[in-house]
């Protein structure tokens, strides 16, 4: 049977926030498959980006850990370069990087406002605007969003579900403008998926949590890291090729059963 994801082999990719959860994953996935893949990991990360590049390489893939901080443009640029100084190219982009802070709107400032938009929603079209400015050829961008903002609200996260809003309409923007230069973008909108960003039990919902959460889910539990690195692969692959602008939503089809 044919590799579907063998046209894949060869190219490069720069990925977001993979030092662990969704990001490492997605590094994986990629490398599985023969594109190499430039770990982009924040230098505050408690998770050791090594961890993702020994995974990688243990799939017999390429990997190179890169650090940058996703606020800063200037750092953002030297990641999507250092694809063309490994490897010559760029073809992939994945915005992953984002960060997660609990705060009522009586008690968010201006200043956590800003800082989390800063991250999660301008640092992600820092990234791809980065990753435009250096594809030659046709290539394919995911953001990741969320369903806090991309579909539902959630009291206390305002400035979360605003930034992951955004994200949508960044991405829906970005297919049209870029389509002519054979550029495809999307974005996925992860439903309650077991990461270290979600366990956090002062942030968002811990281990309790999220257990309990699960038993809510038509599925049955919330869902693996590893299960949205697949979509990203997907979408960045030509098995997706006449699919832009979108944002798939995979939740174990939380977001379609009515509230008991």
């Amino acid at each position: 049977m044919n590799n579907p994801y063998e046209h894949m082999r060869g190219k490069v990719a720069i990925v977001s926030g993979a030092a662990s959860g969704i990001g490492r994953e997605a590094a994986m996935s990629l490398a599985e498959v023969g594109t190499r893949v430039v770990i982009g990991t924040f230098p505050g990360d408690p998770h050791d980006p090594a961890e993702t590049l020994r995974r990688v390489q243990e799939t017999g893939g390429t990997g190179v850990v890169h650090e940058v901080d996703v606020r800063s443009t200037g750092e953002v640029d030297a990641f999507a370069e250092r694809a063309l100084v490994e490897w010559g190219r760029l073809d992939f982009a994945v915005a992953n990087a984002g960060v997660l802070r609990k705060h009522s709107i009586a008690e968010l400032d201006d200043a956590a406002w800003d800082d989390m938009l800063q991250v999660d929603l301008t640092g992600v079209m820092r990234t791809l605007r980065a990753a435009a400015t250096r594809m030659t050829g046709p290539g394919a961008m995911v953001s990741i969003s969320s369903i806090a903002g991309g579909v539902y609200g959630w009291g206390d996260h305002a400035h979360y579900s605003a930034a992951k809003a955004g994200v949508l309409g960044l991405s829906r923007a970005l297919a049209v403008e870029l389509a002519p230069r054979g550029i495809r973008s999307n974005a996925i909108v992860p439903g309650l998926i077991e990461t270290p960003q979600s366990s956090d039990p002062v942030n968002s919902l811990g281990p309790d949590g999220l257990v309990a959460a699960g038993a809510k889910i038509p599925w049955g539990r919330v869902g693996r890291p590893d299960e949205i690195a697949t979509v990203v692969r997907f979408l960045l692959s030509d098995e997706s090729r006449y699919l832009t602008g979108q944002s798939l939503v995979v939740d174990g089809g939380l977001t379609t059963k009515m509230q008991d």
